[in-house]
């Protein structure tokens, strides 16, 4: 598995998360050399002592960044991920924006309050830098080598790679509860006309996987920096349908409900949930093999079944909260 660090690939389609691409994207490596010449001294600006040397002088620039990339690993309505490789051997990952709904001053501070909430979780993904210019504006992450829980179920799926196994499974879960816990627990829960207690974009695509399998969340807060949020909490401008759902709790444990379902069962979990086949845990357990795709030993998977089918209840009031998921996962 570790052989997916050394090489791009083309993204895929979701069947429900609507990964994939929506446009055909360059990498930065691959625009004209003259064009961006005259942007070559752009500064890339550091967020917590990311990109920088020890005497407090930027590492980074606009054309090192360019240099860098290798390619377009990713592609979603919000944007398009690269994978770029420096000089010095580092890996990140760079998240460019189709569009940003903010300008400079603004984006700069929200980029920086969202890498200061991350470096206080262990389950999310850091923010090193940012840049912001008139043709580009990105953000720099950690990067993983073994891609995200995306990666890993669809290499299974389609390319015959070894399944996860439940141990992992839930492992995986249990670090996903843990960050959008510590989200929803932000306060104030609201700054700058932001809202810092929901993720807002809850996919499969979104959550790395490290050598140990630990999950990390990734994109906390990017929504709101390529959409604006109105009082109402509901978005006044986007350039994609898919970012014009409404941010709120809710809607992140719905997210989540899907996330666990695409775990325990995949796509044909989800169609069957959505297509209402499965109403009650009862008509799962009669087709058993159907819905579960890896082999299991003991009682949990029907416990993270009946919260996942609780988080994706139609009513959004009978949702759990994320506290009483995570008491019930620790148990």
């Amino acid at each position: 598995m570790l052989s997916r660090a050394l090489y791009t690939k083309p993204p895929k389609r979701n069947f429900r998360y609507k990964e994939g691409s929506c446009r055909s994207s360059l990498s930065l490596c691959e625009y004209d050399e003259i064009f961006i010449g005259c942007m070559e001294n752009e500064l890339v600006v550091p967020c917590g002592g990311g990109a920088t040397k020890e005497d407090g002088g930027f590492t980074w620039r606009l054309k090192d960044v360019m240099w860098a990339s290798v390619g377009v690993v990713g592609e979603s309505a919000l944007g398009v991920s690269e994978k770029v490789v420096f000089s010095d051997g580092t890996c990140s990952v760079l998240k460019r924006f189709r569009m940003v709904c903010v300008r400079r001053k603004c984006f700069g501070r929200r980029v920086a309050r969202l890498a200061a909430i991350g470096q206080r979780c262990d389950y999310l993904v850091p923010v090193r830098a940012y840049l912001y210019s008139k043709r580009f504006k990105f953000v720099v992450c950690d990067y993983y080598p073994m891609g995200s829980l995306y990666d890993l179920l669809i290499g299974a799926r389609e390319h015959g790679h070894t399944l996860l196994t439940w141990k992992k499974r839930l492992k995986i879960i249990l670090h996903i509860a843990r960050a959008i816990y510590f989200i929803h627990s932000q306060s104030p829960p609201r700054e700058r006309n932001m809202i810092m207690n929901v993720h807002g974009n809850l996919k499969t695509s979104n959550i790395m996987i490290d050598v140990d399998f630990n999950a990390y969340l990734s994109n906390y807060g990017f929504t709101q920096l390529g959409i604006e949020v109105s009082d109402t909490h509901q978005p006044k401008t986007t350039s994609s349908q898919t970012l014009r759902k409404p941010l709120s709790q809710k809607n992140d444990i719905y997210q989540f409900g899907l996330i666990m379902l695409d775990i325990l069962g995949g796509p044909r979990a989800l169609e069957l949930i959505e297509t209402c086949d499965f109403e009650r845990k009862e008509d799962i357990k009669v087709k058993e093999g159907e819905f579960f795709e890896f082999p299991f030993e003991g009682k949990d998977k029907w416990k993270v079944l009946n919260i996942a089918l609780e988080c994706t209840n139609r009513s959004r009031d009978a949702r759990p909260s994320i506290d009483n998921i995570l008491l019930h996962l620790s148990k």
